[in-house]
């Protein structure tokens, strides 16, 4: 009876020893095992058997972040044997970082890892949640310290790109490959948001402003080369109409000249025939055209006769005997 109870016994443990020697391993998923104390092997995807006297899986410390039922979000801490070979982010607490310029600016970041060799991951950094987080933190605090705040407004991607690059080289000792960075919240105190404000809103009323103005000269240029246009036109105009009117005025009077020519040569071919005088004949004429211009105003009162009139009366009779002569011939 007892050694049935051993064997019993013995059985039970065999099929206790033999269950714990199969480890199923998750796939994206790897356990460090270690053989009394030492590391020994990394277990892959899959089924792995192990010795579960002599070895026992590594543990390690992880983080979690889970919401309450507030909708708080709260830092969960537990130690785990299966390391995580996904892309893991980390959305850190806010925290206060001072500018170059030395205004108090609370910032928000997220971080996305990756762990590309376990080993390293549990052999080389103690906490390896707490060593990323701090490392970040810090490495946010350097390059916003050599940043105004109205760059570290506008250069999220500078900023992102630098802490990437920091922080893969720091933690690649680390076993971890940083992904990327990404700065979720940058809020600047409250007066210094109220002053970016005023100041934003006086730009916008500048550049509305400079707009006006400009509209408003290139408005008033464009009247006054409307204007300038338009008098260049006028002016065109009137020149050309004066110069028609002085070409007609002295087309007419050429006309005249030479019908006046054609008349005085045949009056002068006329007194010749008559033997007169035609110098006599033309003073007579221009005398007569004086006095009616002298006398054929309606105002006129008095008419005054020139000393010469009798000159004038003796040419007229000339003029007469002149013509009588013509006639007979």
């Amino acid at each position: 009876m007892a050694f049935l109870t051993i064997l019993i016994v013995l059985a039970v443990s065999v099929i206790i020893f033999v269950a714990k020697g199969f480890t199923i391993v998750q796939q994206a998923e790897t356990v460090v095992v270690e053989r009394f104390g030492k590391y020994n092997r990394t277990l892959q995807s899959g089924i792995n058997i192990i010795w579960p006297i002599f070895d026992k899986p590594r543990d390690i410390e992880w983080r979690y972040i889970r919401e309450d039922r507030e909708g708080r979000k709260i830092v969960v801490r537990r130690r785990i044997k299966r390391i995580d070979l996904r892309e893991t982010v980390y959305d850190f607490p806010r925290q206060n970082v001072i500018t170059k310029d030395n205004v108090v600016t609370e910032i928000n970041a997220m971080l996305y890892f990756q762990i590309t060799d376990p080993v390293k991951a549990v052999y080389e950094i103690a906490n390896l949640p707490d060593a990323i987080e701090k490392l970040t933190q810090t490495t946010l605090r350097n390059i916003i310290g050599e940043m105004e705040l109205d760059a570290t407004l506008s250069s999220r991607d500078t900023i992102n790109s630098k802490m990437r690059v920091i922080l893969d080289e720091a933690t690649d000792k680390w076993g971890v490959k940083v992904n990327r960075v990404e700065l979720q919240d940058i809020n600047p105190p409250r007066d210094i948001r109220d002053a970016m404000e005023k100041q934003m809103r006086a730009e916008r009323d500048r550049r509305a402003a400079i707009l006006e103005a400009e509209g408003l000269k290139r408005s008033k240029i464009l009247e006054a080369e409307g204007i300038r246009e338009s008098e260049i036109n006028k002016a065109e105009g009137e020149k050309r109409a004066r110069i028609l009117v002085a070409e007609g005025q002295a087309e007419a009077r050429v006309k005249v000249a030479t019908a006046e020519a054609k008349a005085i040569n045949r009056v002068t071919e006329a007194i010749a025939e008559s033997k007169g005088d035609p110098a006599n004949y033309l003073i007579a004429v221009r005398y007569i055209e004086t006095l009616k211009e002298m006398v054929s105003g309606q105002d006129n009162k008095v008419v005054y006769l020139p000393y010469e009139a009798t000159g004038v009366l003796s040419s007229i009779g000339g003029i007469k005997d002149m013509l009588e002569g013509v006639k007979k011939s």
